[in-house]
């Protein structure tokens, strides 16, 4: 399979033909235990979503009567700052929903990546027992955990600062969409690329010269995360998406810089 590399349709492509895959024969079992840990945090941050909705809403409700002698100018304002609260809200949802079924599901979801890789390429990384992958691929994801950490707070510092400035704060969603759309195209190439032990550093230079189908991949899944209930069967097409994404543009670059170093 050959999709046009780094172009941000070929990023959604990605995940499309990534959930094509998972409904191929011998799949399907790789799936189970990942969807249950998905539903499991699905319920517990869904319940949670709805508790801070309603506390966002009661409270723009409270701003909107306190102005009320300017209602018109109040509501249009409210309106507007509500939509935007409610996008990251749902923001914060899905990436939060990535990050905890992520760690859950980590060594599954080294295991569906191995599976996929190998029925792309017809090659597969050296034999490793489940008890040695599991913890590989958790040590990675503390690697990640600590990378979206420490970025994700300077980030966050800078939309918060952007957040006060009038006009200039309605990018501030689109820019918090496009860090997520960064950091969980990381999150699922990287269980090819851990397969294949290329360093986590190499990995986000790969994806930063193919920028658009990072975008492409990541956004698709971001939204995806932010809907509930269709995010429960997101992450193993993000996994398999993920994984062709690998294939087809970043196992191509890593063999031409290697032999351009030779």
């Amino acid at each position: 399979m050959f999709l046009k590399p780094n172009t941000i349709t070929t990023g959604f492509n990605y995940f499309v033909q990534g959930a094509k895959l998972l409904t191929s024969s011998g799949m399907k079992r790789f799936v189970l235990v990942p969807l249950l840990a998905n539903i499991v945090v699905f319920i517990i941050l869904t319940s949670i979503l709805i508790q801070y909705f309603s506390s966002a809403t009661n409270w723009f409700n409270e701003l909107l009567s306190f102005w009320s002698w300017i209602a018109y100018f109040a509501a249009f304002i409210a309106t507007l700052l509500s939509g935007l609260a409610f996008f990251l809200i749902l923001l914060v949802y899905g990436y939060s929903f990535n990050l905890i079924t992520n760690i859950i599901a980590a060594p599954f979801y080294g295991l569906l990546a191995e599976k996929i890789e190998a029925r792309l390429t017809n090659t597969t990384p050296p034999p490793e027992s489940f008890s040695n992958m599991a913890v590989r691929t958790l040590k990675r994801e503390m690697v990640k955990l600590w990378y979206f950490i420490t970025r994700g707070i300077l980030v966050t510092i800078g939309l918060f600062l952007l957040a006060l400035i009038p006009l200039v704060n309605f990018i501030v969603p689109i820019l918090a969409l496009l860090w997520g759309a960064w950091v969980v195209t990381l999150q699922y190439v990287d269980y090819p690329a851990d397969n294949n032990k290329v360093a986590f550093s190499q990995l986000r230079k790969y994806l930063k010269q193919q920028q658009l189908s990072t975008t492409g991949l990541g956004g698709t899944i971001m939204l995806g995360s932010m809907i509930p209930v269709v995010n429960i069967f997101i992450m193993p097409i993000a996994v398999a998406g993920g994984t062709l994404f690998w294939a087809n543009e970043l196992q191509a670059k890593r063999s031409s810089l290697a032999m351009g170093s030779e």
